[in-house]
């Protein structure tokens, strides 16, 4: 049993304070220090000097790495063997240590049973004091002795020092008596003076024991004063406790030197943790190195080091303060790769070499394992996650890609983006280290001069977890300002089963996606063999073998094979050598998984999997963050980053290819609009195009698109000059636009020709015409159906010379018209105005309609003079021949007379004029009569020179024909009333439709109308026929009849239902047309007949007779005639 250092209790303590030889009391405290659980190296000095744990020289080394205040117990300077008494900066200081063995032995004297009794009985020369201890379990005691003062007067009444002298002794129960303490004290004190003296039990004492108090020198009398007391005893048991596993150290230290509990730190090498069979620990430095290939294993015994990867193992597995994961969860060689990466030498900053990653932390108190878990993994760059219901981690350090992503084995959503703000990110870091010679914690400043010139001093204060390295600090901070300046972009995805159970947290995969990079380069494969594959599309897909192009492959291991690519034929894209299978076994892809092309020119991204999580839906949430595999190099020997073509956005484009234009006609909210279709060639990786267009010199007009299609709507006739310009991701244009022009017709572009005009008829008075719809759609869509009637039946009739008879909706099929003799002429009309170059007609040629009396033809065109009624605007022209619109121009206002083509035309044409027919028509009574109209017109152009036309652009037709922007109509009113009294009541002029009207008197009139004061109408044929259509009555209409039968008795007059028309002296002659009446005598006897007399358009008398005698009979009768009156 080793105890901790205990001090001479009769050495005399001196206090500078009073006079030399003047008594004083001293305490001691002892702490014990808890440094570890489990066994440690121990003392870093003496570690560090390979000396053998309990010698004088490894305790003497271990002194300097225990500070008290700040203060080295023994400066490092001084020999380990025998150091000098003033090479310790601190005295009456001791200290015993225990390494946390399973079987240490437990320090003495620092964890005590204590049973204090009194005693008072004071010690003479001839009269020692004893006292029994009888509890075998203890094992020492403590005595007490008292003066009430030690001092002697001298005779000049000076006061000086007197001595005493002390023994204690044991007496076993055996005889055995021994002597352990043998005290002189001598000094002087005026006031009481105590002393303790502690006496260990031998551990084989003979019990019950005593314990005696003699003084061995003589009792002294006044003026000397030296006489003590036997004041306490106290038994005390020692503890014993080991406290296995538990690294700890007694310190036990004066009152004098401390009067208050300083503070502690000690230098020590920690835990030993497993390492694999074959490493070797650096004692100098801890780090590991490695011979031979690892089998899996690990050492018997246990070693510290500076490994933090080991340090992890430890704290995962250990089932004392640890974790207790079990370490047939973990994967070891994970953990052993990791360890060869830190141990690997690095430049230091200063001149030297050291491991990569090292951690040296103390860690005093309890944490949540998360964090414990993720600040050690900090140490080497470490990522720990949950996988196969375990712990695992992933370290970034350099590895080539062992997947890729295509938009063709991710979710439809695709590929999203995101990174923190450039101006937020820091430019300078502060990494706050462990300062081993210092003992405190110091910060290594790292800056980033082009971000600080670009953003800004942004700085961030960090602190290394475990670091005593100045140059790993430095290394941390460059790292942070990598991450945070190069690599702050993270890509999120989501994918199905087949990927999700191969992606692991830490691994480095590719990405190729076409809306970053600017081309599809990557996609599935159709076919495969060992050699070759079939891609699922060549024309969106930049199937690229130039540039030292490479094919990779994910194998049906999951494996990523790539090769050089040889030669590209359509979709088959042929390599130069077999793909690999992880096994390193030719093998075929499957078909359905994915390839990606990668060349100088344009290389796939790759990133590090940050997160991996798996959904309700099967389907797997994957982070990556951007990763650079010169990062390594950057920051650990400071070569530049290489330079990577990830994206061709940012080139400049070609112009676009092929562009054309196309003018068609479109509908557009119902409404036919002119449109300019233009399209291109889309460019690879241009999503941004810019069309520029003028109309006739004009300024241009800009617009942005994004697909490789744009419209001008509502175009115009006239030259377009069209240019297009490709964008880059950047907003930069192609060097030269690509050039188009095209001159356009706009809306006026004539409609088609009508076709396949038929017509059937419907009654005696009506017709219905059929034609085959337009396929126009400026026809269709605000156009119209114009239906003209020409009297010839020979077919020579055209549009222009025919009468309107009808306009209709520009989509109709079919129209209802007058029955009317002649040819039936249809044009189509757009939305504009524009007339189809041909037309449709159809031809009637009516048979004589009998029976009927035709009354009266009239034409105006063939009287002597023509046209002899009234005129409104309109005239006879020069020969007077045809009628037509007149000018509005006054003799007063024309300055020029010989400038005037045409009188009738000075001042400009109304637009607007009539003729009222010189005769009005009387029937004479009211009868119902059928009129059929007889108008012949044309337009013409009154002045058919340039000089003379007001506007040329409204000018369609230069040749002198083919107008149509002139209309003529007759139109009719009727009376009941006598026409030739004062003040008969018409109607007002309605148009003229060939038709049957009811009424006395007719007055008729034309109406002509031109929309273009350069064009005039001339009317050269303008009439009507009046016919009436034969009627007959019989009595069965007759009211006075029964059943039809009439009867005569006598001279019988008899009135008809209705006049009939007999003729006027104007209309075919008085009486000219009387009706002719039937008798049909139901009781006629032999020798009877009758006689018609006063025949009227009213009626007749009817007389029977036999002989001269008039009898009475029953009759009936049918009259035919002509018309209905009343």
């Amino acid at each position: 049993m080793a105890g901790i250092q205990e001090f001479s209790q009769n050495t005399v303590l001196t206090n500078p304070k009073l006079p030399r030889d003047t008594l004083s009391s001293q305490q001691f405290n002892t702490l014990v220090e808890v440094v570890g659980e489990g066994e440690i190296e121990g003392s870093a000095t003496a570690s560090k000097a390979g000396l053998t744990k309990g010698t004088t020289a490894y305790n003497n080394a271990f002194q300097k790495d225990i500070f008290l205040n700040g203060t080295q117990l023994l400066r490092s300077s001084a020999s380990n063997t025998a150091p000098l008494q003033g090479e310790f900066n601190f005295q009456d200081v001791g200290f015993e240590p225990r390494f946390g063995t399973a079987d240490q032995s437990f320090i003495s004297g620092i964890s005590n049973i204590e049973t204090e009794s009194s005693v008072g009985v004071q010690v003479n020369f001839d009269n020692p004091i004893t006292r029994a201890v009888s509890n075998t379990s203890v094992d020492a005691v403590r005595v007490t002795i008292s003066f009430p003062s030690i001092q002697k007067i001298q005779d000049n009444g000076e006061i000086s020092g007197a001595t005493a002298k002390v023994l204690v002794q044991i007496i076993q129960n055996n005889g055995t008596t021994t002597t352990p303490i043998n005290d002189t004290i001598k000094g002087r004190s005026t006031n009481a003076y105590f002393r303790d003296y502690l006496v260990n039990i031998p551990s084989n004492a003979s019990f019950p024991i005593n314990i005696r108090v003699v003084r061995s020198n003589e009792d002294t009398v006044s003026p000397e004063f030296t006489a003590f007391s036997w004041s306490s005893m106290t038994e005390i048991i020692f503890k014993k406790n080991r406290y296995p596993n538990t690294a700890h150290l007694a310190l036990r230290f004066s009152a004098e030197s401390f009067p208050r509990i300083p503070k502690r730190s000690f230098r020590l090498r920690g835990i030993k943790t497993k390492i694999p069979h074959n490493a070797t620990v650096d004692i100098q430095t801890g780090r590991i190195t490695y011979a031979g290939t690892f089998n899996g294993t690990f050492k018997t015994d246990k070693e510290w080091h500076s490994d933090p990867a080991w340090v992890l193992w430890d704290i995962l597995t250990n089932t004392r303060y640890g974790l207790s994961v079990a370490e047939s969860s973990l994967d070891q060689y994970t953990f052993y790769n990791q360890s060869v990466y830190n141990n690997e030498l690095v430049d230091d900053g200063e001149g030297g070499q050291h491991a990569r990653f090292s951690i040296n932390v103390s860690i005093t108190q309890q944490s949540e394992a998360f964090d414990l878990i993720n600040q050690i993994c900090s140490t080497m760059r470490v990522m720990p996650f949950y996988a196969a219901g375990s712990i695992s981690i992933s370290g970034d350090r350099p590895s080539d890609p062992v997947y890729q992503f295509t938009l063709a084995n991710v979710t439809e959503e695709g590929f999203s983006y995101s990174g923190s703000s450039l101006k937020t990110r820091h430019t300078v870091i502060n990494v706050g280290y462990f300062d081993l010679d210092t003992r405190e914690i110091d910060y290594e400043t790292v800056e980033d001069t082009d971000a600080i010139a670009k953003y800004g001093v942004v700085t961030k204060t960090i602190q290394s977890f475990g670091c005593t390295s100045r140059g790993q600090a430095a290394r941390m901070g460059k790292w942070f300002l990598y991450n945070e300046q190069k690599s702050g972009e993270t890509c999120s995805f989501r994918i199905t089963p087949e990927s999700g159970t191969l992606v692991r947290c830490g691994q480095i995969i590719s990405i190729s996606d076409p809306v970053k990079s600017g081309l599809r380069r990557g996609g599935k494969i159709k076919s495969a063999t060992t050699t070759s594959i079939v891609a699922d599309d060549s024309t969106n897909t930049d199937l690229d073998s130039t540039n030292n192009a490479t094919l990779s492959v994910i194998m049906p291991d999951g494996s990523l094979s790539t090769k050089t690519i040889s030669n590209v034929s359509g979709t088959t894209i042929n390599v130069n050598s077999a793909f690999l299978n992880s096994n390193g076994q030719a093998e075929a892809p499957n078909a359905n998984s994915v390839f990606i092309i990668q060349n100088n020119t344009l290389e796939s991204t790759t990133w590090r999997v940050i997160t991996v999580k798996e959904n309700s839906d099967l389907t797997f949430d994957v982070t990556a963050l951007a990763h650079d595999s010169g990062k390594y190099a950057f920051v650990e020997d400071g070569v530049a980053l290489p330079t990577r073509t990830t994206t061709v956005l940012t080139d400049i484009k070609e112009s676009p290819s092929n562009l054309t234009a196309d003018e068609r006609i479109v509908v557009i909210d119902g409404k036919a609009v002119s449109k300019i279709f233009i399209n291109w060639q889309p460019v690879l990786g241009v999503n941004k195009y810019q069309v520029q267009y003028r109309f006739n010199d004009g300024n241009f007009i800009v617009q942005d698109v994004i697909s490789n299609t744009f419209d001008i709507e509502n175009s115009q006739q006239g030259t377009y000059e069209i240019r297009v310009f490709s964008f880059n991701a950047i907003d930069k244009p192609s060097a030269e636009p690509s050039t188009l022009t095209l001159n356009a017709l706009g809306k006026t572009e004539l409609p088609d020709n009508p076709t396949n005009v038929t017509i059937e008829p419907i009654d005696d008075r009506l017709v219905r015409l059929k034609f085959d719809q337009s396929t126009s759609l400026d026809v269709l869509h605000g156009g119209f159906v114009l239906i003209r009637h020409d009297v010839a039946t020979d077919g020579s009739g055209t549009f222009f010379t025919a009468q309107e008879l009808a306009k209709i909706a520009g989509n109709s099929t079919s129209a209802v018209v007058p029955r009317l003799e002649g040819e039936y002429v249809i044009k189509f009309q757009d939305d504009t105005g524009n007339l189809s170059a041909g037309e449709g007609s159809v031809v009637i040629d009516l048979p004589e309609e009998q029976p009927s009396f035709v009354a009266l033809v009239r034409r105006e065109d063939q009287d002597n003079p023509k046209f002899q009624g009234a005129k409104t605007n309109v005239a006879l022209d020069d020969t007077g021949t045809f009628l037509k619109l007149l000018g509005v121009g006054l003799f007063d206002a024309i300055p020029d007379f010989d400038a005037v083509s045409s009188l009738d035309a000075a001042g400009g044409l109304s637009l607007t004029g009539s003729y009222e027919f010189n005769d009005v028509i009387d029937l004479g009574a009211v009868f119902t009569v059928d009129f059929k109209r007889h108008l012949k017109s044309i337009g013409f152009l009154p002045n058919d020179n340039f000089d003379a036309i007001a506007d040329l652009d409204a000018r369609n037709d230069f040749d002198g024909i083919d107008i149509s922007d002139v209309s003529s109509d007759v139109l009719v009113a009727v009376t009941q009333d006598n026409p030739s009294s004062g003040s008969p009541t018409f109607t007002p002029f309605q148009s003229f439709t060939n038709g049957v009207y009811k009424g006395r008197g007719f007055k008729f009139k034309c109406n002509m109308e031109t929309k273009d004061v350069s064009t005039n109408i001339k009317v050269t044929e303008l009439g009507y026929t009046a016919a009436f259509s034969r009627r007959t009555e019989t009595s069965l209409e007759n009211s006075s009849a029964t059943n039809g039968v009439l009867t005569s008795s006598g001279a019988t007059d008899v009135t008809f239902n209705s006049p009939f028309f007999v003729g006027t002296s104007a209309l075919g002659g008085l009486n000219s047309k009387l009706p002719s009446i039937g008798i049909v005598s139901v009781n006629m006897q032999s020798g009877d007949f009758f006689e018609l007399t006063n025949i009227t358009g009213s009626g007749f008398r009817i007389t029977f007779k036999n002989g001269s005698s008039t009898v009475n009979r029953n009759f009936t009768y049918q009259a035919v005639g002509f018309a209905r009156g009343g």
